[in-house]
């Protein structure tokens, strides 16, 4: 049996304890992480494969709401919460179900039978579907993402970025705007971006293809004026990527 694969968002221990003992007893489920707080889950949703997220609303400095609002493309979702105040905006943001705590395992098990079946209705849809006559698998593409910015969560779209320079375990994210130092590896980032726009040129830096101005010997020249080395085993992938005419 396929296993869904889902993460918890809480910041309440005890709340994310009973949670996971309700996992352990649903065999179609795999926990891939208990987060305490929503950045945590962010590093996870960029980095793996989340079919099912489930949620706690009030927490401190990003709450559910916003958390998901936050994702270009989220997964499935469940609230698990305190406050039935909140059930209005939660189901305007396509939850699967709204849960009120404290949660039952006969109430969590209904939510996440529903859970499945859409999750086992969307896969069967995937796998049978083609890019709709007149529109291009690019523009079924988020265009965007939002990362980590000191205590805030800033939108970066993919048009303004520059270059991605690597750092060890953070990134800096060049635009044409600013700079956004965030934690995050090159291969996690580079696994979001869309391949059509983006190319790796060297272990520490990745180019947008539309800001490269030229290219001279083992370097690029940016729209910005920036010069950026190319590595010789990546050289001859960007010159694949270019449009370019004759022999280089």
């Amino acid at each position: 049996m396929k296993k869904i694969k889902c993460i918890i968002v809480d910041d309440e221990p005890l709340s994310r304890e009973l949670l996971e003992s309700h996992i352990e007893r649903i065999p179609f489920l795999e926990l891939v992480k208990s987060c305490a707080d929503a950045f945590d889950a962010i590093d996870i949703l960029q980095t793996d494969t989340i079919e099912l997220l489930i949620t706690d609303i009030q927490m401190p400095r990003i709450n559910g709401l916003e958390l998901i609002k936050s994702l270009s493309n989220p997964p499935f979702l469940i609230f698990a919460t305190a406050y039935s105040n909140y059930a209005i905006e939660g189901y305007d943001l396509n939850a699967v179900d709204f849960l009120l705590k404290p949660i039952s395992f006969e109430r969590f098990l209904k939510a996440i039978n529903k859970a499945k079946k859409d999750i086992d209705q969307k896969t069967g849809e995937t796998a049978a579907a083609a890019t709709p006559v007149g529109q291009s698998q690019h523009a079924l593409q988020p265009q965007h993402l939002f990362v980590k910015d000191g205590h805030k969560l800033s939108k970066i779209l993919f048009e303004d970025i520059l270059y991605i320079e690597g750092m060890k375990d953070y990134i800096k994210i060049v635009t044409k705007q600013k700079n956004v130092v965030t934690y995050m590896r090159m291969k996690s980032i580079e696994e979001v971006l869309p391949e059509t726009q983006f190319v790796r040129i060297h272990k520490s830096y990745i180019i947008h293809l539309p800001a490269i101005k030229s290219v001279v010997g083992n370097s690029i020249e940016l729209i910005n004026n920036e010069s950026i080395i190319i590595s010789k085993q990546h050289k001859q992938m960007l010159i694949d990527r270019l449009n370019v005419a004759g022999k280089v």
